[in-house]
């Protein structure tokens, strides 16, 4: 219910861009799924641009129609997938499956490399 709160509240104004930095990391999975449901309708619904910040891989692929990975100190874009289905793709995700690995390959490696980890967004 608070993570409602916070979207609703976020979104009153109306934004153009809409900056969410892990919003739904503390959720458990069903109410998680419910949540990325609700952003895309409201984000289809409003047109707003969404920067989401995740460690989650399958969320940035149900969510993102661009993918940025970033990593070292200072923070730098490593690397940049666009996401090629069309949304709705929560139940597409075995489709995308070489994306996702390519994509945790270069998390890896851009951990490794660097002090910190890497994030994607």
């Amino acid at each position: 219910m608070a993570q409602r709160v916070s979207l609703a509240r976020a979104l009153v104004r109306n934004p153009d861009i809409l900056l969410m930095d892990e919003p739904f990391s503390a959720l458990d999975a069903i109410t998680r799924l419910g949540m990325q449901e609700l952003l895309l309708k409201l984000i289809a619904d409003r047109r707003s641009a969404v920067v989401l910040v995740t460690h989650d891989i399958d969320e940035a692929l149900i969510l993102a129609d661009r993918i940025l990975l970033m990593g070292g100190s200072p923070g730098r874009i490593v690397k940049e997938w666009i996401v090629p289905i069309r949304q709705p793709r929560a139940k597409q995700l075995h489709c995308l499956i070489d994306l996702r690995m390519e994509i945790l390959e270069n998390l890896s490696s851009s951990s490794a490399d660097a002090s910190d980890s890497a994030t994607i967004f």
